[in-house]
């Protein structure tokens, strides 16, 4: 299982604890870019994608898109 956590740039209280463990935690500097980062992650056979609920708000058609497929999971933080 690959893991990728995504946020906003300017979001500081989401995956603390993940990053003070040392695992990368991608930041964006636009909220439209989530989209193209998703498909990026997928592509390079990410296939548990979370995401802060935030972020969720600007890719509800990608999050539609894979909700069905089984190898592909999107998980939406909710803080």
């Amino acid at each position: 299982m690959k893991i990728s956590w995504i946020k906003s740039q300017e979001d500081n209280k989401n995956f603390k604890f993940i990053e003070r463990l040392g695992m990368e935690v991608i930041k964006i500097d636009s909220q439209e870019k989530i989209d193209n980062k998703i498909k990026e992650l997928i592509e390079a056979e990410k296939n548990t994608i979370i995401i802060t609920q935030e972020l969720a708000g600007f890719s509800e058609d990608i999050i539609k898109k894979y909700s069905k497929n089984k190898d592909i999971k999107i998980i939406i933080n909710k803080n």
